[in-house]
């Protein structure tokens, strides 16, 4: 390679692994969106190129892709399918109705901030997809009886399961993050809370009320929307409950496993690591453990006290991991491919750069997760290859700044998803856009909230 074309931090083989990732990179793209292959199939495919192309021996590319797949699935994969059953309770038992109903009553000025907060409630247990397909149908039938615009109540519900599925454990992005960057979850958690609630307001309700100005659309997509949830209520008429979980139950059953997780945050700050109810703090407040009981404890609030026979349970619990198969697939997918990354070594090459440039840790994370969010169109494949990107660089910081750096990597992650992203069709069609609407709305605010995460997280890295 002539000697111009090298970047003076870099050495010929760096030069040779970030050309050959950007090529895996575009080659992943291509088979997604225009060979239309399923994104585990072209991660693979991607990651076993960057692995040869990279001077990994053949012999172990391999078994480079499957240390990256085994080590996110082995934590990431299991609280998925927690998160997948709690949900299907939820749902099935009518608490998600119960929620709706209660938080909409009052003056018609509040329902953007209510949508936002309902949003943010159901999303807490759900991976994005599943609970993007179940809330949009609960917008469109609000938007039908307060005759508000699509957007305004449309956009803060979209605002708030957007940040939980990009800022805050159990959601898989973050999850995978802080096991590669060995961060620590409850200080995690809390510094994400920190960021979250402005993220919402801002990406939600404020500029919702923008977005309506933009595209003022009514309830066009609501016949889609309420004709799919009665089919589905129909279908599976026979298994429903008898009655809906009372408000308090629902509350006390979602926000269960929050609260074992800030207890550990707790533990993690203001305790000694010898204090005697370490330990156990660690243990209840570890995500598989809380979202575990969270799972028992639905079994009971969303099952056996609304009417379902410990028969049909059972058979909810099994038709709940369906949906989730491919998503655990895709993320372990993307945890190899990140690995082949990882062992070829692109993430030296990028911290070279990054020395080189004078950038820090935490805006190298964010920019490594909008390039490859923007490449791949996933979230979560951003956020686990460019936190094993940056991990080098993150080896030595304390606790509270490889927290930011974990949430940085995350604001990045949401950065203007576009049209190689699963949500961004989900959203036109339910809210019956255009693609030029859909960017001008959906696009923009995940944009919005990208870049006030990463204000946020480095506003906290100059003073914590």
């Amino acid at each position: 390679m002539p000697a111009g074309l090298v970047h003076p931090a870099l050495d010929a083989h760096d030069t040779q692994v970030l050309v050959v990732a950007a090529i895996g990179i575009a080659l992943i793209v291509a088979m997604i969106v225009w060979l239309k292959l399923h994104a585990f199939i072209a991660l693979t495919i991607g990651a076993l190129f960057v692995g040869a192309g990279s001077g990994i021996p053949l012999g172990k590319v391999t078994a480079s892709y499957e240390t990256g797949a085994g080590g996110v699935l082995g934590y990431v994969g299991v609280l998925i399918a927690l998160g997948a059953m709690v949900g299907k309770l939820l749902a099935d038992s009518g608490g998600a109705d119960k929620v709706v109903e209660t938080l909409l009553r009052g003056r018609p000025a509040t329902l953007p901030w209510k949508m936002a907060l309902i949003a943010s409630i159901i999303g807490i247990p759900m991976f994005f997809e599943i609970g993007l397909v179940l809330l949009i149908p609960v917008v469109m039938l609000a938007v039908h009886r307060s005759r508000e615009p699509a957007m305004r109540l449309g956009i803060p519900a979209l605002a708030g399961l957007s940040v939980l599925h990009g800022f805050i454990p159990p959601h898989p992005g973050p999850l995978a993050a802080i096991a590669i960057l060995h961060a620590n979850v409850g200080v995690t958690l809390a510094l994400g809370l920190l960021i979250a609630v402005p993220s919402v307001a801002i990406a939600g309700p404020i500029y919702g009320a923008l977005a309506a100005r933009l595209v003022p659309v009514g309830a066009a997509g609501a016949g889609l929307a309420v004709t799919q949830a009665g089919d589905a209520g129909a279908a599976d008429a026979d298994a429903r409950s008898t009655r809906s979980p009372g408000f308090g139950a629902i509350m006390a059953t979602l926000l269960f496993p929050l609260v074992l997780m800030l207890g550990k945050a707790g533990a993690d700050i203001f305790l000694a690591k010898d204090a005697p109810a370490r330990p156990l703090l660690d243990f209840i407040g570890d995500p598989v453990f809380a979202l575990l009981a969270a799972v028992l404890l639905a079994m009971v609030t969303f099952g056996t006290a609304v009417g379902f026979s410990p028969a049909v349970l059972g058979k909810k619990i099994g038709a709940s991991l369906a949906p989730v198969v491919g998503v655990m697939l895709i993320v372990g997918a993307g945890g190899g491919f990140k690995q082949s990354l990882v062992d070829g070594g692109t993430g030296v090459a990028i911290a070279k750069i990054a020395l080189a440039a004078g950038l820090s840790t935490l805006v190298l994370g964010w920019i490594v997760a909008v390039l490859i969010r923007l490449a791949t169109g996933s979230a979560t494949v951003a956020t686990v290859t460019a936190a094993g990107i940056v991990a080098p660089l993150a080896a030595g910081l304390a606790p509270t700044q490889l927290s930011l750096v974990v949430l940085a990597v995350g604001a990045g992650s949401l950065f203007f998803s576009h049209v190689n992203d699963a949500g961004f069709w989900l959203v036109k069609e339910y809210f019956g856009l255009t693609v030029g609407q859909t960017i001008k709305t959906w696009s923009i605010m995940e944009t919005v909230i990208s870049v006030v995460g990463l204000a946020l997280a480095f506003g906290l890295s100059l003073v914590l």
